[in-house]
C-alpha cells in the first residue's frame, strides 16, 4: 500500500478532480469553464503532491521549457475563451512535460486486474507499447 501524507492525499483528490473536469470540458465540446477549472485543480493537486519547490524545478528544467511554455500558453488561451486552440496547445505541452511517464503509467495499468488483461492482449499490446515508448530501441 502507498503511504501518503494528508497533504498528498488532498493533492491526489485535486488532481483527480482536475482530470475529471478536463474530460468533462472535452465532452461538452471544449467548454472553457470546465477546462479552466480542470487546469486549476490539476496544478493545485500537482503542487500538493510533490511540493512547491519540486513543482517549480520540474517545470523549469531546460528539457521541459518548450512543454512548459505550450502548457502555460494553452491555459492562458483557455482562460481567454479560445478553448479549442488552447486545448491543442496545452495537449502539446502535456506531451512535452509528461511524455516520459507514459511507459510507467502503462506498466502500472497492466498490473490492475481487468485493465491489465486488456492491455496485455496480443492484438493490442504492440500498439500500446509503441505509443508509450516501451521496448523500443533508440535509433
Amino acid at each position: 500500500m502507498i503511504w501518503l501524507s494528508e497533504r498528498q492525499k488532498f493533492g491526489v483528490g485535486f488532481t483527480a478532480g482536475g482530470l475529471a473536469f478536463f474530460v468533462l470540458g472535452i465532452m461538452t465540446f471544449f467548454d472553457s469553464g470546465f477546462l479552466a477549472l480542470g487546469n486549476i485543480l490539476f496544478i493545485i493537486g500537482l503542487i500538493l503532491i510533490i511540493g512547491p519547490q519540486r513543482t517549480v524545478t520540474f517545470f523549469t528544467r531546460p528539457t521541459k521549457i518548450r512543454g512548459t511554455l505550450c502548457f502555460g500558453l494553452g491555459i492562458a488561451l483557455i482562460l481567454m475563451k479560445r478553448s479549442f486552440i488552447g486545448f491543442i496547445l496545452e495537449s502539446m505541452g502535456i506531451l512535452g512535460l509528461f511524455g516520459d511517464f507514459f511507459g510507467t503509467i502503462v506498466t502500472f495499468l497492466r498490473s490492475i486486474p481487468y485493465i491489465g488483461d486488456l492491455l496485455n492482449h496480443p492484438a493490442i499490446a504492440p500498439a500500446i507499447d509503441r505509443a508509450a515508448g516501451i521496448n523500443t530501441l533508440p535509433v
